[in-house]
């Protein structure tokens, strides 16, 4: 279940929103899984950012706790419109969902270890969600050019058609190609390359 909370000076009424939610689903379900979305943060600093969630979930526990409810467990991510954080949380959710979720990381992290990529996505490319990665962390600038990349290759496809492979050669020597396995799945590859400037997909 997923509750969005919107950040904002006094977020005291949307804490006490989360309660009153968290508490009637876990009486009905004791093993649901909450994801708490802290919404519009874009206007903050990192560290503000940090600050807030450190101080909501204190106290979204500490209201659990009040009403015996320390087994519930809650998971937090930051969010905002205007970034690719919205999409890294609904993935992180998403995976969750999934019982071949270690098979697919495991089949990801030999890929890339018999292959020369640093990091490869599994994409569901309708949604700019990633259903699986391999066990190397996730940055975020690798995650927003493949989303970005999915963008530009769906509306160079609209007007020229489709093609199963494109790939793209950034000015700052980052390679990202885009396989398709099975629509909408989409496997999407990050590498350095040796430096050499190019920025035009082969779609």
């Amino acid at each position: 279940t997923g509750v969005v909370v919107p950040w904002q000076d006094d977020y005291m009424e949307a804490l006490a929103r989360l309660h009153l939610t968290v508490s009637r689903a876990y009486k009905v379900n004791p093993e649901i899984n909450f994801e708490v979305f802290i919404h519009k943060v874009d206007g903050l600093s990192d560290d503000h950012k940090i600050e807030t969630q450190r101080d909501i979930h204190q106290r979204a526990n500490d209201d659990l706790a009040d009403a015996g409810l320390e087994k519930l467990h809650l998971s937090f991510y930051l969010t905002s419109i205007y970034d690719h954080s919205i999409f890294e949380a609904f993935s992180k959710v998403v995976q969750k969902l999934i019982p071949q979720l270690p098979t697919l990381e495991n089949l990801l992290n030999i890929f890339i270890s018999n292959s020369g990529i640093e990091k490869a996505f599994l994409f569901d490319v309708v949604s700019k969600i990633y259903i699986a990665t391999d066990s190397s962390p996730v940055d975020m600038q690798s995650y927003e050019l493949c989303c970005d990349m999915i963008d530009v290759v769906i509306d160079i496809s609209c007007i020229y058609g489709g093609n199963r492979f494109s790939l793209f050669t950034l000015s700052n020597t980052l390679i990202i190609l885009k396989t398709s396995i099975k629509s909408p799945l989409n496997l999407l590859c990050s590498k350095d390359n040796n430096p050499r400037f190019s920025a035009s997909p082969d779609n």
